[in-house]
């Protein structure tokens, strides 16, 4: 029999990353992801997690997957894609059916029916819906229920969310995938993925903020009660710190990047008004001293104003200062000095770097925060077509496996593109 594989394939503005992975036999007698492969190339051709230039994107992520071809051994045939950038939006949807059944159970159908309902809300032109969500179900008025299978009840309702993005980006994303001779298995909102790799279950239940810092967006999404309450892109992230830079210090994007990656700090007051670094031993021409204090100054006014953003997300859910779990920052912007300090003192929440759980690896890479959306990819694959019985969220998603039908819609429509 074929080994059972699952890929995540994660597109981001600054690098793709693929993250291969097998269930084996965890200690528990369950099954737990171990992953084999975890890659990363640089990219062009896509912007803030839009397609910008077609043929570069289908060599960026072709070069990707000849690599983890490469590594693992083992050809990637499928994979789970992460979408995301700032044309996703979410709105809330209410479905209600009768239950079909006289005796009044309600079986898995009824679910599927009323989460179909749910769906019918009108989506703005030009926009296509990527999951329906279900957040809780009321049966016959009472609320508050997570399964409600194997119930009784006349009426059925589903609170749900809808992810919905822009149908051109999203054509254009499938379209570079397919390109490539790659299937997809569905398309996944990239901070849902990010959140299977770094949250548990009592952390979703208690509330958390996830947050991924991107090069070029940042993706939040708030959990309470094992809900999706809210999720955002914001359109600034690592590389905003980097112009920054260059434009304080008059000096090139890549000298700004070192600068970035070696000396700067999201806390002023941690840097001492004496500490000069030279931007020649980083390979610019000119053997200006440049203050350590100025560059923190100007990383600090930037991520402050990330910060802000998020907690302005958050007041919109009630939620500022209120996450009893706090946030959980992930994604290549979280590596920045005194990252933690800023959300804490800024979110007023405590907060931690998220890295990914629940997995098997000897990679390192497979730990790093770059890598949780491409590894959370794959976690989603596993509750959606795995044999294990999902718990909490993932039992949720495993309730959308009958209703998502855009991948496969999709699928028909471009697999005649592939070479």
């Amino acid at each position: 029999m074929a080994e059972e594989i699952y890929a995540g394939l994660d597109i981001g503005s600054r690098a793709i990353r693929v993250a291969v992975g097998k269930p084996v036999p965890a200690a528990d007698g369950k099954r737990q992801m171990h992953i084999i492969g975890a890659i990363e190339v640089s990219s062009s051709g896509i912007s803030k997690g839009t397609v910008t230039n077609l043929e570069d994107a289908v060599s960026s992520i072709s070069k990707a997957l000849e690599q983890a071809e490469r590594v693992t051994g083992i050809p990637v045939n499928a994979a789970w894609v992460g979408i995301s950038g700032t044309h996703v939006i979410a709105q809330e949807s209410r479905g209600v059916i009768g239950v079909s059944r006289s005796d009044g159970e309600i079986k898995e159908e009824d679910v599927e029916r009323v989460i179909e309902a749910a769906r019918t809300v009108a989506t703005p032109t030009n926009y296509e819906i990527i999951h329906v969500i279900p957040k809780s179900f009321i049966i016959d008025g009472q609320r508050g229920i997570k399964d409600p299978v194997g119930m009784n009840g006349i009426r059925l309702e589903v609170d749900a969310l809808i992810i919905e993005g822009l149908s051109s980006q999203i054509k254009n994303l499938t379209k570079c995938v397919y390109r490539t001779g790659l299937d997809i298995e569905d398309l996944v909102y990239s901070i849902l993925g990010t959140s299977e790799a770094v949250v548990t279950d009592r952390q979703r239940e208690l509330g958390v903020c996830v947050v991924n810092i991107g090069a070029s967006t940042t993706s939040l999404a708030v959990f309470e009660e094992g809900d999706v309450k809210h999720t955002a892109v914001l359109p600034v992230g690592g590389d905003h710190v980097t112009s920054d830079i260059a434009i304080g210090l008059r000096t090139s994007i890549d000298i700004a990047e070192q600068v970035k990656l070696r000396y700067a700090t999201c806390r002023t007051e941690e840097v001492s008004k004496k500490e000069v670094f030279s931007l020649a031993e980083l390979g610019a021409p000119e053997m200006e001293e440049v203050s350590r204090r100025f560059v923190a100054e100007i990383t600090e006014a930037r991520i402050q104003e990330i910060f802000e953003l998020i907690d302005r997300e958050l007041k919109k859910v009630d939620r500022s200062g209120m996450l009893p779990s706090g946030v959980v920052l992930t994604g290549g912007g979280s590596k920045l000095a005194g990252m933690l300090e800023s959300a804490r003192e800024t979110l007023r929440l405590p907060a931690s770097i998220g890295t990914t759980i629940g997995v098997s690896s000897v990679i390192s890479r497979a730990a790093d925060p770059c890598m949780t959306t491409a590894v959370g990819l794959l976690l989603w694959g596993q509750h959606i077509r795995g044999n294990q019985e999902p718990s909490g969220f993932g039992r949720m998603m495993s309730k959308m496996k009958g209703v998502d039908k855009l991948g496969s819609m999709i699928k028909n429509v471009f697999r005649s593109l592939k070479p």
